[in-house]
C-alpha cells in the first residue's frame, strides 16, 4: 500500500499521455465502420448504407491492385534487407577503426541525414538526379547519355531503396554497436592467441556475439513489411513510376482524399492494417524464441 502511495503522482503524470492517446488514436479507430458502408459525407456514418465486404471485394477486382501489393512488398522488402545489412557491416567497420575522433567524426557525419526529413532530402535527390544534376553530369563525363532517374520505372525503385538505406545506416548502426561493446574483450584476446586475424575474429567472435540483436532486429521489421515509407515514395514519386513506384499508402492517399472514395480507401487501409497487426504478433513471438526478447 505504500508503494502504492508512492507511485500515484507517476501514474497521475501518465493522465495527460492516455488522454492524448485516447482521442489520436483509440476514438478514430471508430472511422473503421467506414470499410463496411458506402460512405457518403453528407449522410455521415450513422446514415450511410451498410454494404459488408462489398469494398473488400471491389479492391481484389481492380487491375491495380496486385500491381500496388506487389510494389510496396518489393520496396519493403528490399529495404528490410538493405537496413539490416549495410548497419550491420558498418558498425562492425567502424568498431575496427583504431582512431577514436576520427569514429565520432564519421558516426556525426552518418547520423546527420537520419534527422532530416525526407521533403529536404527529395528536394536534394531531385537536384542531384535531375538531367542537369550533378548525377547526370558524371554520366555525360564518361561518355553515357543522361538519365531521367525519378521518371524511370527502370529506376525509381533502386533510388528509393538506396536512399532509404543512406538516411537510416548510420542512425540504425548504434544499436550493432552496442552490441559489439558488450562482446568480452577476453574472447578477442583469446582468438588472437590463437592465430585468428582480423577478419577470422570478425567472423568468429564478433558476428556469433552480435547474432542474438541481429535475429531481434530482422523479426521485429517483419511487422513493417506492407509499410515502404509513404513519406519518402510520396515526394519522389510521380505518375510516370506508379507502375514501379505506387504502394498501398500513396494509393489510399489518392483515391480517399483526391478521388472521394472514402469507403475503398478505408477498406485497403484496413487490410494492410490488419495484416501489418498479424506480422507484428509473429515477429514478436520469434523474437522471443530467437533473442528472448519481450514486451509483455
Amino acid at each position: 500500500m505504500k508503494n502504492r502511495k508512492d507511485q500515484r503522482y507517476y501514474h497521475l503524470m501518465l493522465i495527460p499521455g492516455m488522454i492524448f492517446l485516447f482521442l489520436f488514436s483509440i476514438l478514430p479507430m471508430f472511422g473503421i465502420v467506414i470499410a463496411f458502408e458506402d460512405f457518403k459525407p453528407a449522410k455521415g456514418v450513422f446514415g450511410s448504407e451498410w454494404v459488408g465486404l462489398q469494398w473488400f471485394e471491389y479492391m481484389f477486382k481492380l487491375p491495380d491492385t496486385g500491381q500496388i501489393f506487389c510494389n510496396t512488398l518489393i520496396i519493403a522488402v528490399a529495404k528490410i534487407l538493405l537496413n539490416l545489412i549495410v548497419p550491420l557491416i558498418f558498425a562492425i567497420m567502424l568498431s575496427e577503426v583504431p582512431g577514436k575522433h576520427f569514429r565520432k567524426f564519421v558516426q556525426t557525419v552518418t547520423y546527420m541525414p537520419h534527422f532530416l526529413s525526407w521533403v529536404i532530402l527529395a528536394g536534394i535527390l531531385t537536384n542531384f538526379l535531375s538531367l542537369e544534376g550533378v548525377v547526370n553530369s558524371i554520366v555525360e563525363l564518361f561518355g553515357g547519355d543522361p538519365v531521367q532517374f525519378l521518371a524511370s520505372n527502370e529506376w525509381f525503385r533502386k533510388i528509393l531503396v538506396i536512399s532509404d538505406t543512406w538516411k537510416g545506416f548510420g542512425y540504425s548502426s548504434i544499436v550493432y554497436l552496442a552490441a559489439i561493446m558488450n562482446i568480452d574483450q577476453q574472447l578477442y584476446e583469446a582468438a588472437a592467441i590463437d592465430g585468428a586475424g582480423r577478419f577470422k575474429r570478425i567472423i568468429h567472435v564478433t558476428l556469433p556475439g552480435m547474432l542474438p540483436i541481429i535475429m531481434l532486429m530482422l523479426t521485429l521489421s517483419l511487422g513493417s513489411v506492407l509499410s515502404a515509407n509513404f513519406d519518402q515514395v510520396f515526394n519522389l514519386y510521380s505518375p510516370v513510376v506508379y507502375k514501379t513506384g505506387d504502394i498501398i499508402d500513396t494509393w489510399v492517399y489518392r483515391s480517399g482524399l483526391l478521388g472521394y472514395q472514402y469507403s475503398l480507401a478505408t477498406a485497403v487501409g484496413l487490410l494492410k492494417s490488419v495484416v501489418s497487426t498479424i506480422l507484428i504478433v509473429v515477429s514478436y513471438k520469434l523474437a522471443d524464441k530467437f533473442a528472448g526478447y519481450r514486451i509483455f
